[in-house]
């Protein structure tokens, strides 16, 4: 068994830190010996396991960066913060008395080639890609180009340095590439993200004769049978082909059925403008971020994309003849009017997307290119079909036919008819037997046992492997140089902005 240190920029809430948290304990379960450092850790922000002492979590490298400077260049801060961290348990005797064997580290690889020079022999860095920073971060103006041109060097070339590369899907695997094509020669490995399969979402029972299809309940206004999209309020979800593809229903099957768009309840956001759209000069500071999210849910009213979309989702609705409503929680959701067609949930906690999720016939996941995509999986095991692009990570997770539907995008007409049959013409046992297949299927092959033994089997590749090529003192200076060359340009950044 190893002994492993996770290095991971802020334990809060959101789907990178659940990964980091499954893949930790699901290590542990296995006997290795896990620790997580991290510069950031809210108790009252945190998933329980790294609250209620399942996980040896220990924050450090908080004293002397920021998250941001005057709310902006939040990638700069996370790479020094990362720095800090990796100092200041290794100045400290605190990571030598640990004897770590390999080193988990993801979002930021900047501190690569720093483990590799301090424990060049005896350890080996596994980094988990989610998604490569660069195709995330917005380059709207010459200003942010420039900026991201150090960032974007220094991610290639320390990714480049782990002696192993995880990726969350093969869609993720296949962009790896694009994104650095300096690496061509190294090919990552798919590690799957994992839901609780110990649970089954809500109330709902699949697999056997006790099977009964769902009627809405309160979200359908009593008899009305849902489609439910669940997704946060944003344009890049296009939310707005599931309004389509209702509509394309007759008016006397719109009345029998209603949509629920659901903002989902989740800090996912905060991981996406963490090094995303938040790498930019006009960052906003991804802690922050975190702690909105997490109280907001999926719509936030000082987000502007948020309140600009929602708004432009409701005047499709209007466009296409369909009835909406708006709530803001489960309890004034219950008195919404029979006749409304589209049912629009600002946000919602867990407890209520696994209601949702239990009582809805049919999940409509619209975004297009997805990285990978939890909610399906969350669906199938509640035992609710799929009705989901044909393209990015729902290739992976939906299988076509058995339990779910993949479709182009563009092809609204098919989206409707899949509605249509799943919600009115297909007979109930074939749909007790996708409810079945779809759970069985995520727990074979989604479950957090087999993400641990995916992990595990990529540790103890790495040390059958041989090392990658030497540290070397050219390194050292690429490193000092590349972080020296971020600083500055940052600093220009600084003096610009607070100029004016």
């Amino acid at each position: 068994m190893r002994n492993i240190v996770f290095l991971h920029p802020d334990l809060g809430i959101g789907g990178a830190e659940r990964l980091v948290v499954d893949a930790a304990v699901g290590l542990q379960s296995l006997g290795h010996k896990v620790i997580i450092f991290t510069s950031h850790c809210d108790p009252k922000h945190c998933f329980d396991e790294a609250r209620d002492g399942t996980l040896d979590v220990r924050v450090r490298g908080d004293s002397i960066f920021p998250p941001s400077v005057l709310g902006r260049f939040s990638i700069l801060c996370a790479i020094l913060r990362q720095l800090h961290l990796v100092l200041q348990v290794f100045l400290s005797g605190e990571l030598s008395a640990l004897d770590p064997e390999v080193f988990f580290l993801d979002q930021l690889s900047a501190c690569v080639p720093l483990l590799r020079l301090l424990y060049s022999r005896r350890t080996r860095v596994l980094f988990y890609c989610h998604f490569p920073d660069k195709l995330l971060a917005t380059r709207k103006s010459l200003v942010r180009r420039l900026y991201r041109i150090p960032f974007d060097w220094l991610e290639a070339w320390t990714t480049g340095l782990a002696d192993a590369l995880v990726v969350n899907s093969r869609f993720t695997a296949s962009v790896f590439h694009e994104a650095f094509p300096g690496l061509r020669g190294r090919r990552p490995e798919v590690v799957y993200p994992c839901v609780d399969t110990k649970e089954v979402l809500g109330k709902k029972t699949v697999g056997d004769e006790k099977v009964e299809i769902a009627d809405g309940g309160g979200f359908g206004g009593g008899d009305k049978k849902v489609a439910l999209s669940i997704n946060r309020f944003e344009k890049k979800k296009d939310v707005g082909l599931a309004i389509r593809a209702f509509a394309g229903l007759t008016e006397k099957e719109r009345e029998e059925a209603r949509l629920v768009v659901a903002g989902e309840f989740i800090v996912a956001l905060a991981h996406s403008t963490c090094f995303s759209s938040g790498c930019g000069l006009t960052a906003r500071a991804p802690w922050t971020d975190i702690r909105t999210t997490t109280e907001k849910g999926g719509y936030d009213p000082r987000v502007q994309e948020n309140v600009v979309y929602h708004k432009e989702l409701v005047s499709l609705a209007d466009s296409l003849g369909l009835k909406s409503a708006t709530t803001n929680n489960f309890i004034t959701s219950l008195s919404v009017p029979a006749d409304i067609n589209v049912l629009f949930l600002l946000s919602i906690p867990t407890s209520l997307k696994s209601s949702l999720l239990s009582t809805a016939m049919l999940l409509v996941y619209t975004p297009s290119h997805e990285h990978f995509g939890i909610v399906p999986l969350e669906a199938m095991l509640s035992g609710t079909p799929v009705l989901a692009a044909s393209n990015g990570g729902p290739l992976e997770t939906i299988l076509d036919g058995k339990t779910g539907w993949l479709r182009p995008p563009n092809a609204v007409q098919q989206w409707t008819a899949v509605m249509r049959d799943v919600i009115f013409e297909r007979p109930a046992g074939e749909l007790r037997a996708m409810a079945k297949a779809g759970r069985e299927h995520v727990q074979r092959e989604f479950s957090e046992q087999k993400m641990a033994e995916r992990l595990d089997r990529e540790v103890e590749k790495m040390f059958e492997a041989p090392r990658q090529r030497a540290f070397t003192g050219v390194d050292i200076g690429k490193f000092v140089l590349g972080v020296g060359i971020s600083v500055g340009v940052a600093a220009w950044g600084i003096v610009r902005v607070w100029g004016g």
